[in-house]
């Protein structure tokens, strides 16, 4: 098993490596530079500014150097001693710009995921159990929508509905006072209750889709012979369920974390930018419009990391669950 886990480990490096290549080349595919968009919106106000200063960015920011050396500018600070870089539009350094909305983003993720598992795999459980039962062609019904509704379409419904029913807007994940307020467990509490919302959200798709998975692997196993004649002996019907038809029909459940986390997080960065939460969606699109490469950069690296890390999570999580996973045939 350690074997396997430092294998396993070996390849994220390679990964994220390889990430790290190609999401630098991809920001800075589109012509122009920070620098120019900055030109331009002077230009706009009405206030066009000086060359001299635009010469002085762009070679202060090294944006008149070859891609090649602007990538080992950034990547080797952020290895050797976990330096982001600086961001060209907020004027502070990348780590302290995304930092809290890193945090709250990977929260998020987090408790979506608790949430599509918690809620999933009992309905899964239940319309198995229950084959062509009212229950479970409700169930099924509620899954085929949620597969179907966009996420940011069923944020704008929670919208408008908290709106008209409660006369409270569901946007945001922290009441005004506690917007720029420092950690406590007043603010810990104000954020707990501002979750439901995004987390249900954003988990709404995924959770349709492990019911659907689980519901047709359950399924699948009651039909197997160990299954008949462990019936035919008289075991209990839930304790057999739990024993072996459950726990073989979570291999692709576990596997689906390797997906199921990085929808998570793409949907998450939609409904954050409709639903107005301070989370790396919003501040990702926007660093990319103008063009602010380090920002854009560092915020891809680490969701990048994140879901990397989530699919070799789930992957070793297989490998313990069923030992053929991590079986290697001696020479």
């Amino acid at each position: 098993m350690g074997k396997y886990i430092l294998k396993r480990l070996l390849y994220v490096l390679i990964v994220l490596g390889l990430v790290s290549l190609v999401v630098f080349y991809i920001i800075n595919l589109p012509p122009g530079s920070w620098v120019e968009n900055y030109a331009n919106e002077l230009e706009a106000t009405g206030s066009p500014a000086d060359r001299s200063e635009l010469d002085f960015l762009t070679t202060r920011y090294g944006l008149d150097q070859p891609l090649h050396v602007q990538y080992f500018r950034w990547i080797v600070p952020l290895l050797t001693s976990g330096d982001f870089g600086y961001s060209f539009e907020w004027r502070q350094p990348v780590w302290s710009l995304i930092a809290d909305r890193l945090l709250l983003t990977i929260i998020v993720s987090l408790i979506s995921l608790v949430f599509v598992y918690a809620v999933a795999i009992p309905i899964a459980l239940y319309s198995a159990t229950h084959q062509y039962s009212a229950g479970d062609y409700f169930f099924s019904f509620i899954g085929i929508i949620g597969l179907a509704t966009p996420n940011f379409l069923l944020a704008l419904l929670f919208m408008i509905i908290m709106l008209r029913v409660f006369g409270v807007s569901p946007g945001g994940l922290f009441s005004p006072e506690y917007l720029t307020a420092p950690w406590s467990p007043a603010r810990v509490w104000d954020l707990l209750i501002h979750l439901p919302v995004p987390v249900i959200v954003v988990g709404t798709s995924g959770t349709a889709s492990v019911i659907r998975i689980l519901r047709s692997q359950l399924l699948d196993e009651f039909q197997k012979q160990y299954v008949i004649t462990a019936r035919a002996k008289g075991l209990s019907e839930r304790w057999l369920i739990l024993k072996y038809p459950f726990r073989m029909a979570l291999n692709p459940i576990i596997s689906n974390i390797g997906t199921l986390l990085p929808g998570i997080i793409s949907g998450s960065t939609i409904v954050a930018i409709v639903l107005g939460l301070p989370m790396t969606g919003p501040l990702l699109l926007r660093s990319i419009i103008a063009q602010d490469t380090y920002v854009a950069a560092g915020i891809l690296m680490m969701l990048s990391v994140v879901t990397v890390i989530g699919v070799m999570l789930s992957d070793i999580l297989l490998a313990w669950l069923d030992p053929r996973i991590r079986f290697e045939k001696s020479n």
